[in-house]
């Protein structure tokens, strides 16, 4: 079933609605072209921007929230670990490239920009909101098809156009024939497939079962032995609701269980330093048959990390210590 988006601006949430004003005055002041361009209407505001797939920071955020008076800018709140968020990006692209300078997209690296990634509420990675005159539209969370895809962005021209943004961004492929920054994916082998697609198609469940039954066959195999931990942690969030997990939380604060929840929902909101020391703290105070679960855990968090990051590198040391 198709996922619809609302028919007005969604209230509460994130207001980003000043950031958008202040682009548009900034504009004005500026003298900014307001002549129309191809697939513009006639007096629509061109902009003329870099690229029509743009990486966005904390720090640079505040510029795309302006574009999106002159076109909807999608927001994808995407991680190196999640390989969800690895298939949907080309698509994104591809889509956005097809409209041709009427819709923006700003990828931000949740795990480095985690204030955006808390700003938009991502329970989960990959997520896709839009920005319309400044307020958030929520999209979809993990992966889709590209049909799908396709349909949704529709649905956000039609919203966009509701609310009057309707100009256009000029980039030097805003015509699609300069798409080298969508990079080829790579060549999926064999024994990785089944568990790729379900994955895709949001079936964690099926997904864990089949990267542990490439594990049976090749327990060497490391990147399903990534790619296993990562489901496992998309299964534990998948349907969770982020305020009982917290309220649980809060209210059991040596509860192993609860606390490992909030760990999960902590790391996949691009809160990796908060998940690690929440999960050392407890370790450090709890029993022997306790100590090992959190440990387990621990170390699946650190293989979604990735064992070469600096904050898994510190809470490893940590956890060195306390240990011996």
């Amino acid at each position: 079933m198709t996922q619809q988006i609302p028919e007005r601006l969604p209230g509460g949430g994130i207001d980003l609605s000043h950031l958008a004003a202040r682009g548009q005055a900034s504009g004005q002041q500026s003298g900014a072209p307001a002549a129309a361009g191809a697939g513009a209407p006639a007096g629509a505001q061109v902009v003329d921007v870099p690229s029509l797939v743009m990486d966005v920071t904390d720090a640079s955020f505040e510029q795309a929230a302006q574009l999106s008076t002159v076109v909807p800018v999608i927001v994808e709140l995407w991680a190196e670990w999640s390989e969800p968020g690895t298939s949907l990006s080309p698509v994104l692209a591809k889509v956005t490239r097809e409209l041709a300078g009427r819709a923006l997209l700003a990828r931000v690296d949740a795990d480095a920009n985690p204030g955006l990634a808390q700003a938009f509420q991502a329970q989960s990675i990959p997520t896709v909101v839009a920005l319309i005159g400044g307020r958030p539209v929520p999209l979809f969370q993990g992966a889709q098809p590209e049909e799908q895809v396709r349909e949704i962005f529709g649905q956000l021209m039609q919203l966009a156009e509701q609310h009057g943004v309707v100009g256009r961004v000029a980039a030097p492929d805003s015509d699609g024939s300069d798409e080298p920054q969508v990079p080829a994916e790579p060549e999926i082998p064999a024994a990785h497939v089944a568990a790729v697609e379900a994955a895709e198609r949001g079936d964690f469940e099926t997904a864990v079962a089949e990267w542990e039954a490439v594990l049976l066959k090749a327990p060497a195999d490391a990147v399903a032995r990534a790619a296993l931990v990562q489901m496992k942690l998309l299964q534990r969030l998948s349907g969770a609701n982020a305020e009982a997990i917290r309220s649980a939380a809060a209210a059991a604060p040596q509860g192993v269980a609860e606390q490992l929840a909030v760990a999960d929902l902590d790391l996949s909101g691009g809160h990796i330093e908060d998940a690690f020391l929440r999960l050392l703290d407890l370790f450090a105070v709890s029993g022997e048959h306790e100590r090992a679960v959190v440990r387990e855990r621990l170390l699946e968090l650190f293989e979604v990390v990735g064992v070469a990051d600096p904050r898994v590198i510190a809470a490893r040391g940590r956890l060195a210590n306390l240990l011996y």
